[in-house]
């Protein structure tokens, strides 16, 4: 699809502007492009953002490290399991064959989730959120112990829904997005900034894309 390299190359060239008016770490740059290529082929429902993500996990991982977001490296070494896991379940349930060739052009089938249960499900993030900020704050030198808890525990139900290919994980991931811009932007790392403003951009285009995705009953 057209469309899907346009909106990924607007994203390349967004991510490398800003590393260039603002530099930070090299390794910024490098999670930003894997990011950025693995949540747009994402959106578009291709396996190949699982390839993507392993590589935007590590990178991102040291960032973390080199911040002391120690929430953030305790996820991502559920991200990189996850990665394995997606990329078995979303093919099986993509319909069209099983050649290697086609893994960018096919698209998996995807669920969706009743109003309530997502209401549910963000109570029970929120109070979970609150409780992880306030034993990062009391037992870690953790930076910033609110924000990292609210952007992690959110984050692995949003992923699991993900892998599972449920439509409403995009509503979790764009107010995550939005946390992690603040966060980065205290940290001073523009790339890392500019990388989760596409990212928010992103979820509103997956959630359109993986609604005409939508398997039936």
């Amino acid at each position: 699809m057209k469309g899907k390299w346009i909106f990924l190359s607007i994203g390349w060239a967004v991510q490398v502007i800003a590393y260039l008016w603002m530099p930070a770490n090299p390794w910024s740059l490098v999670s930003g492009l894997l990011g950025i290529a693995s949540v747009v082929l994402c959106a578009e429902g291709s396996l190949l953002t699982f390839f993507f993500g392993v590589g935007q996990i590590l990178t991102y991982t040291y960032l973390c490290w080199l911040e002391r977001f120690y929430a953030g490296i305790a996820i991502n070494a559920f991200y990189f399991a996850s990665q394995f896991y997606g990329l078995w379940h979303w093919r099986r349930r993509i319909v069209q064959g099983g050649d290697i060739a086609s893994l960018a052009s096919v698209a998996v089938p995807t669920k969706t989730l009743s109003w309530r249960m997502m209401v549910m499900i963000i109570a029970l993030l929120g109070g979970a959120s609150l409780l992880v900020g306030f034993l990062l704050q009391r037992l870690t030198n953790d930076t910033q112990p609110y924000l990292d808890a609210l952007t992690t525990v959110p984050a692995i139900v949003a992923q699991i829904m993900m892998v599972r290919a449920i439509r409403e994980h995009w509503f979790l991931w764009f107010a995550i997005d939005i946390l992690y811009i603040v966060m980065w932007m205290r940290a001073g790392d523009w790339c890392m900034t500019m990388q989760y403003s596409f990212w928010c951009m992103n979820c509103i285009y997956g959630y359109i894309r993986w609604t005409h995705n939508v398997q039936k009953a």
